[in-house]
């Protein structure tokens, strides 16, 4: 997958490992990486700070909120041109129960719903500028997934326990796209991005001990090498394929799905 002219897009782009694949991405020389963000302010300064580090120059910004099904759907109508790579990686993990202005648990809508809405909305375009990846940034911090109760409505409603099924939705979703874009160019794959000392972090009660840049590896490796182009539905640690027992069970993952698309 030469990257000369290759655009990517990566949600999440102001945390620390967002930030850290933009700017790995951007280094891959060829690249347009364009970072989707709730905060204008703190997306001019990270485009700016980028393209000094890297030298690369074709960075840009676009506002939205991947917890907001409508900000979604006005991006998708209003992008203009191919897209090559997107990286799922906007996460939240609050630590006490919010719901968004839709009325969705916000780490529900965001780290779950953001990711399908984004695979969804965006696959036409993705196929027509295959060959293209989708990636999405899940965890090995996973499990515990309720499809009756998602939002805490009847359960007391806990962040780890939240976030950690949300990640295990994340592998699920990416199986689930995967089947459903086979031959159509576009490849889906799923990753631990490492541990690292981010807000999300702290705020699920961890520290970290690998830096942004080591947290970034696997995703932007997933992105970008030659050797995958192919590879689609699979989950990664460390740049090595792991087992992934939620995605392997098809019957969750298609009432998954269902849920997903009742929103």
């Amino acid at each position: 997958m030469r990257a000369e002219g290759k655009i990517a897009a990566i949600t999440g782009a102001t945390g620390a490992i967002g930030k850290a694949i933009a700017r790995q991405m951007a280094m891959h020389g060829g690249y347009k990486v364009v970072l989707l963000c709730r905060d204008e302010n703190r997306a001019k300064n990270l485009v700016r700070e980028l393209q000094q580090e890297t030298g690369n120059n074709n960075i840009d910004y676009k506002v939205t909120d991947l917890s907001l099904h409508s900000s979604v759907q006005t991006l998708s109508e209003n992008w203009q041109g191919p897209l090559h790579v997107l990286i799922n990686n906007a996460a939240t993990t609050p630590i006490q129960r919010e719901v968004t202005v839709e009325g969705i648990e916000r780490q529900w809508a965001t780290n779950v719903l953001g990711y399908f809405w984004m695979m969804h909305k965006f696959s036409t375009i993705l196929k027509a500028s295959a060959p293209a990846r989708i990636v999405n940034v899940a965890s090995y911090w996973a499990g515990e997934l309720d499809l009756r109760d998602p939002e805490f409505k009847n359960r007391r409603y806990n962040n780890n326990t939240a976030y950690r099924q949300s990640k295990q939705a994340d592998r699920m979703l990416t199986a689930a796209f995967a089947e459903r874009l086979s031959h159509t160019g576009i490849t889906v794959n799923a990753c631990h991005p490492g541990d690292v000392n981010s807000r999300l972090s702290n705020d699920l009660g961890f520290g970290g001990h690998e830096t942004p840049d080591e947290g970034a590896d696997t995703p932007v490796w997933l992105a970008t090498d030659p050797q995958l182009t192919t590879t689609s539905g699979k989950y990664f640690e460390r740049r090595k394929e792991t087992k992934c027992h939620f995605a392997a069970n098809k019957r969750e993952v298609d009432l998954l799905m269902q849920l997903c698309e009742s929103y």
